[in-house]
């Protein structure tokens, strides 16, 4: 069983920046692909960010590609969200999702993690 809880998200105005953390326990923390997705009002949840176990390799999505940065640092088991250059359509509830995959698979799929955080809400204003 994996816990995680997400932090850092509020309002910020367009062009601004923030910081998401997730918090994780429960599991080996370096044997979890971790992802970022976030659902928008009346949208369905759509993948943000992931990283590997290792840290090593990262996907993103396009529309964020440039302007956020997924990290993670295995010693405290957390990974972060570095959010800049935020626009109004970024406006959305952020979640952190985990699962155990190899320690270099990476996942983009909603339907591939099993353990999911409660979420925070973003909320850019323009």
């Amino acid at each position: 069983q994996v816990q995680l809880d997400e932090s850092g998200g509020g309002l910020v105005q367009a062009g601004g920046s923030l910081r998401l953390s997730c918090a994780a326990s429960g599991l080996p923390f370096s044997s979890l692909t971790m992802g970022w997705f976030r659902q928008a009002p009346g949208k369905e949840r759509e993948f943000v960010a992931a990283l590997t176990g290792s840290g090593r390799s990262t996907s993103y999505a396009d529309s964020v590609k440039g302007r956020f940065t997924i990290s993670r640092d295995n010693a405290k088991n957390m990974v972060f969200l570095q959010m800049n250059s935020l626009k109004p359509e970024d406006t959305a509830d952020y979640y952190c999702a985990a699962d155990r995959y190899p320690r270099y698979s990476i996942r983009t799929s909603s339907s591939e993690y099993h353990y999911w955080g409660q979420g925070t809400q973003v909320t850019v204003s323009s």
